[in-house]
């Protein structure tokens, strides 16, 4: 269908629109226009991916001069998902625009979009592409493509040596535009195979050219990575966080190095190769060591030194092992101080680096410091500046560069002693970290730990927000919004949570807060041992997955939870009881034993036998999962999924807030456990077309505090009914309410209210209000059941 949103023509791929899609394509149209930020929360199921990718695609046509789209996923298959969505909008559109006899260099209607991961996903030599890691991965892959491996292979004129791809690519991709389409992995690969091209360098090379590029967060978030693969990007793009709820941990887990014992080990080691290199060159090649001191000496940037090293390296460039974290401008235009200029003079530099942690980390009771003291503490015992350990990164991804080393998956462990200097070094003056050491584990075994943690998630982003004019957060579970820009550090042009528009309740949210013995059900630690606790748990699961079809999902706080419950199940013969209603599968933390679950837990909902997945939230499951249909007709929650709260790198960042944003640890607290929890029970809808029943399973998501938080489209179909229910009042609402949603419905039933015409979308325009259902109307059943085609 086609409609106008102000001067603006929407294509949009379907012959209805959700007033809630309408709705974000006016927040979107005023957030580009204003040249602001913002963030946007969307109901979950309410194609909030198709929303975003048409009206983009749309104003590009109505305004020609707006950048790139660039949007960011967390997963492969999320990036695979919004790369099929994109080709059935631009299809429509350009089928739209024919019809219209518009001109098609002014429609951009070849449109190229990348999609970009890793290169072992998107690698064709046989050996590269089957490495362990992508570290190990990373390595080969340079090993084959780095100028001087190259050189050595042409000497040879074997042909070993080299990549037949990379090859290729040098020879006829490296200037080369890709022709109009849309490029996944599959079509990446597919593409590199009859070209003979690498797809990871193709794609990389197409980011400077193409409308839309679909990549992972760390490409913009991670300044080791961002450095190395975005710095191209013009400052028009329009940027697109996409399932946004957790970008504040991804911010702090990009600024933050932790350093055991080993590692520092392991720095000795590298610190020897290095030296017998630098010894090695000396005695063959000291010219190309007295050119990198001059270089050194003339005050070439950063930034020049990466693009010399692009042009040097064949574009294989420097591993996104060795980027350098965030540095301020006015630094990166500094000159690298005289003492570290000299290879042989930084490799001491960093052997005093290495012994000065080590002989920190044989204190034998947990400390934590302030940053400023601990840097003051270094400069004196080092008798260096805190210039020298700010350059520690840049300087060594440098000597690597000069060196030629080719195996960099074994300089991991001095990479992070670089990253460390060089951010104590940047932020060792401000709060925004902490330095925090634990000799043993939690289990009280030793294994020393020297963490720096970055506390203010505001460093992570800010480039973000500085570098691309319009920069859009989204989720389906992003509330409160407020507390989200004040972490981030930003003042977003819109702000705002859209409700989800229905014409019946196709959720059932409950809040289970006891058994039928009346007895509190709570995940709190002091009752976790209680027998009564623990069988009302049992007996919850037990009642639902007799009357729930198909597929359950059940979350737990935590793998040591989950594991205590069901060894007190199996005591309780609760366990055997639920395999006479479904199977039962579990998620641990291997990936491929859950990757097998999932897989025969949705090959038991496909017969009909049905199935348990017994999940943990903040897992792999809770993220990146969707049970949608009959894989997921009811999920509970069992227990508020609450951080860690004995870590002390969590101590200190809720310290931090509390006194430099003013964020009240209970708050912050409560605002992290209900996202978890939201991003678990949002799982079982993924359409309008879906039902689903969400049980909050434990007496404090009574509290409004824990409520509240709640993401508004949620809370509006949370009855006062069915707040503080006990096991058998939500079994017999579970029970009435897929009686009802099991009816067919007829698709016109929605329209005016759901599901909006052309004509609706020009009411709105206009300023005409749609009707609406209100609660007691949809729960006497208006009108109930599933689609019907």
């Amino acid at each position: 269908m086609k409609f106008n949103i102000g001067d603006t023509t929407i294509y949009f791929p379907y012959p209805y629109v959700y007033p809630e899609q309408y709705e974000y394509m006016k927040e979107l149209k005023h957030a580009l226009e204003s040249h602001g930020h913002g963030i946007i929360e969307m109901p979950t199921g309410t194609g909030k991916t198709v929303t975003i990718l048409s009206f983009i695609m749309s104003y590009q046509i109505a305004q020609p001069d707006v950048g790139k789209l660039i949007y960011c996923t967390r997963t492969v298959g999320e990036m695979t998902k919004v790369m099929a969505e994109l080709e059935r909008v631009v299809a429509y559109r350009n089928k739209c625009l024919e019809e219209e006899n518009v001109d098609i260099s002014k429609a951009k209607q070849g449109v190229i979009a990348v999609g970009l991961t890793t290169r072992r996903n998107l690698c064709l030599h046989p050996d590269v592409s089957m490495a362990d890691s992508r570290e190990e991965a990373d390595s080969m892959c340079r090993s084959l493509t780095a100028s001087w491996a190259r050189s050595a292979a042409i000497e040879r004129s074997d042909g070993s040596g080299v990549c037949e791809y990379y090859e290729g690519y040098r020879n006829e991709g490296s200037d080369a535009v890709l022709p109009p389409g849309f490029y996944d992995i599959d079509r990446l690969m597919e593409f590199g195979k009859q070209r003979k091209w690498c797809p990871y360098y193709t794609a990389r090379h197409a980011l400077n050219f193409a409308n839309v590029v679909v990549y992972n967060y760390q490409y913009l978030l991670d300044p080791k990575i961002a450095g190395l693969i975005s710095n191209q990007l013009a400052r028009e793009s329009i940027v697109v966080f996409d399932e946004a709820h957790n970008i504040d941990n991804v911010c702090i887990d990009a600024l933050s190095v932790n350093l055991r014992k080993d590692t520092l080990g392991k720095c000795n080691g590298n610190l020897t190769t290095l030296s017998n290199k630098i010894s090695d060159y000396k005695a063959r090649d000291a010219a190309r060591l007295r050119e990198e001191y001059e270089r050194l000496v003339r005050g070439i940037s950063t930034t020049l030194i990466e693009q010399r090293t692009e042009q040097t390296m064949g574009e294989s460039g420097v591993s996104e092992l060795l980027g350098a974290p965030v540095l301020p401008q006015d630094i990166v235009e500094e000159t690298v101080p005289g003492n570290i200029r000299r290879a042989e003079h930084f490799i001491s530099f960093l052997r005093r680096i290495v012994e000065y942690l080590r002989e920190k980390m044989t204190i034998q009771h947990v400390f934590q410091e302030n940053p400023k003291l601990f840097l003051n503490q270094m400069q004196n015992t080092l008798m260096t500046d805190a210039k020298s350990l700010r350059f520690c990164s840049e300087r060594l991804k440098s000597l690597v560069t000069t060196l030629e080393v080719e195996n960099l998956s074994e300089m991991t462990p001095l990479q992070l002693v670089s990253d460390f200097a060089t951010l104590i070094g940047t932020y060792g003056r401000s709060d925004n970290f902490a330095i925090i050491f634990e000799p043993t584990d939690h289990s009280g075994i030793p294994d020393p730990l020297l963490q720096l943690a970055c506390l203010d998630a505001s460093l992570g982003i800010k480039p973000v927000f500085a570098r691309f004019q319009t920069v859009i957060l989204t989720s389906g579970t992003i509330s409160p919004l407020n507390l989200y820009s004040k972490i981030l550090g930003f003042s977003p042009i819109v702000a705002r949570s859209l409700s989800m528009s229905m014409e019946r309740k196709c959720i059932c949210p409950m809040i289970v807060s006891r058994g039928p013995d009346q007895v509190s059900m709570t995940s709190k630690f002091i009752s976790r041992d209680d027998l009564s606790v623990v069988r009302n748990y049992g007996n919850l699961v037990i009642e639902l997955a007799t009357h729930v079809p198909d597929g359950m999902v059940v979350f737990f706080t935590s793998y040591v939870y989950m594991e205590l419950m069901i060894s007190y199940w199996d005591e309780m013969n609760v366990i055997n009881r639920i395999l006479d209603k479904k199977l039962v599968f579990i998620e641990t933390p291997d990936i491929t034993e859950s990757s097998l679950a999932l897989d025969n837990y949705r090959r038991a909902c496909d017969c009909g036998r049905g199935a348990v997945f017994l999940c943990v939230a903040r897992g792999k499951v809770a993220e990146g999962i969707d049970f949608d249909g009959h894989y997921g007709r009811a999920v509970v929650v069992i227990g508020v999924p609450f951080q860690y709260t004995e870590s002390r790198v969590l101590r200190a960042r809720l310290e931090y807030m509390r006194l430099a944003l003013q964020i009240r640890e209970s708050d912050y607290l409560s605002f992290d456990a209900m996202r978890q929890a939201s991003q678990c029970i949002g799982r079982v809808i993924r359409s309008k077309s879906d039902y689903g029943i969400m049980v909050l399973a434990d007496k404090r998501f009574v509290r409004n505090e824990k409520r509240g938080k709640l993401p508004p489209w949620i809370l509006d179909c949370l009855e006062d009914a069915h707040v503080d229910m006990d096991t058998d009042e939500a079994v017999g609402t579970a029970r009435r309410f897929l009686k009802d949603l099991a009816q067919p419905m007829q698709k016109s039933t929605a329209l005016g209210i759901a599901l909006l015409t052309g004509r609706e979308v020009a009411d709105l325009e206009s300023g005409k209000a749609l009707p609406k259902l209100s609660m007691n109307e949809l729960r006497k059943g208006v009108t109930t059941g599933a689609f019907v085609e």
